[in-house]
């Protein structure tokens, strides 16, 4: 497979497993989506196409971050997420944006519902930005950008699951 002969239909049953991969909690299993030189980022609403090394952002990880945080939201110490929220998301409007070399970029926008015992249901409504490369057998997560939508941040509360 080329970057040229990407269907967008591939790239959407991509984006629907990798939904179902964090919805199912298998956190392992949607890391090995990540390639090795992933990041994983969440900017501040103010500034979304900012450079996470010069911007303040709400999540910055690299790929040894991103290791960290998986095992941590695995961890049952983890009081923040034990037991584990519950969360559905649904991804739409996928659209591929540019194609270089071996690295497809597209945008997609989601909505994710947390249900947490003894708090109101969080709903986070945003875009998602990826640069996905082309590897053996599909794809790799080079870059996965979560760009929410709300006009303040607070009143979402703590984003301790992966969005």
């Amino acid at each position: 497979m080329s970057a040229a002969s990407v269907t967008r239909a591939q790239v959407e049953e991509f984006l629907f497993h990798e939904a179902a991969l964090l919805d199912e909690w298998r956190l392992d299993e949607w890391l090995a989506l990540c390639a090795p030189d992933a990041g994983y980022y969440v900017p501040s609403n103010d500034a979304p196409d900012a450079d996470h090394r010069s911007a303040l952002f709400i999540i910055a990880d690299d790929h040894a971050r991103l290791t960290a945080r998986v095992k941590r939201l695995s961890d049952q110490n983890a009081h923040a997420e034990y037991p584990p929220s519950r969360t559905r998301r649904l991804v739409s409007n996928v659209r591929i944006v540019a194609r270089t070399g071996d690295i497809v970029q597209v945008s997609a926008n989601f909505a994710v519902w947390r249900y947490r015992r003894a708090e109101r249901v969080g709903t986070y409504v945003g875009r998602y930005d990826y640069k996905l490369r082309i590897a053996a057998g599909g794809f790799q997560i080079v870059e996965r950008r979560a760009i929410l939508d709300a006009e303040e941040l607070g009143g979402l509360g703590a984003v301790s699951f992966i969005l």
